[in-house]
């Protein structure tokens, strides 16, 4: 059996407050992915570039802000979800253990709301371990839709028995989308709800990480002032046994 720590944490592209009052925290958000010391971190609301926050900030990174989040010998994956008048965002994973492949797929539901997944395979123990990197919609039917979706996809392109995890932002703290995931060998932790929404009084878990093939170990939330002011999520850290 061999350790993965995998974190999931939506960033809200960096930036933080309303107006005159917003800051850029994405140098913060730097230190922190380093200190949660995973070996696959998923990120959502990852901004590749945007022009107004460009200008308004003097520190805004020069590198993509997945390149600039991976820590030193961690590989970054990023792909776009939504193209907006000022630039774009997506879903991205950063990995201590070699990427084999990756791919990308459209999970936009509606034309108000552009969503996508990440599909990456990594090289985790010496083992193919496939990472999906998810962002689902606001409402209720179309996040029906896209888990259909997402299961239709890992159905395509998941080997059976490969090894499996799914993590990100699921904007959902019902019993619908865990038993849609329980259905097809998606399991994530049993009574250990950790709240994750809103970062400063986190009341609601909509981060998630489940698995397929792994052994479910511990589950954990950071918190205190300096994860809350970073996004208006926290992360979610989840340790699994890999079998050899």
């Amino acid at each position: 059996m061999n350790s993965v720590r995998v974190a999931t944490y939506n960033i809200h592209k960096g930036v933080q407050g309303i107006g005159p009052r917003r800051r850029l925290e994405i140098h913060n958000l730097g230190h922190a992915v380093e200190q949660l010391d995973a070996d696959i971190v998923c990120l959502q609301e990852v901004s590749k570039s945007h022009r107004i926050s460009e200008q308004h900030f003097t520190l805004w990174p020069e590198l993509p802000q997945a390149h600039f989040l991976a820590p030193e010998g961690y590989e970054a994956v990023y792909r776009t979800n939504a193209l907006t008048r000022h630039g774009e965002h997506g879903n991205a994973l950063l990995s201590r253990w070699p990427v084999i492949a990756h791919q990308h797929e459209d999970m936009s539901d509606h034309r108000f709301e552009q969503r996508g997944l990440l599909h990456v395979e990594v090289l985790l123990h010496g083992r193919r371990v496939h990472v999906v990197v998810v962002h689902l919609g606001l409402i209720p039917a179309s996040r029906a839709r896209q888990v259909l979706q997402l299961r239709n996809f890992i159905a395509r392109e998941v080997p059976p028995l490969a090894p499996l995890l799914v993590a990100g932002d699921f904007n959902d703290w019902g019993a619908r989308v865990p038993r849609a995931l329980n259905a097809v060998g998606l399991n994530t932790f049993r009574g250990l709800a950790q709240p994750t929404f809103p970062a400063r009084l986190p009341l609601l878990q909509l981060d998630y990480v489940y698995a397929r093939g792994l052994t479910p170990v511990g589950l954990e939330v950071p918190r205190g002032r300096i994860w809350w002011r970073m996004s208006d999520h926290l992360p979610l850290i989840a340790e699994f046994w890999l079998p050899s």
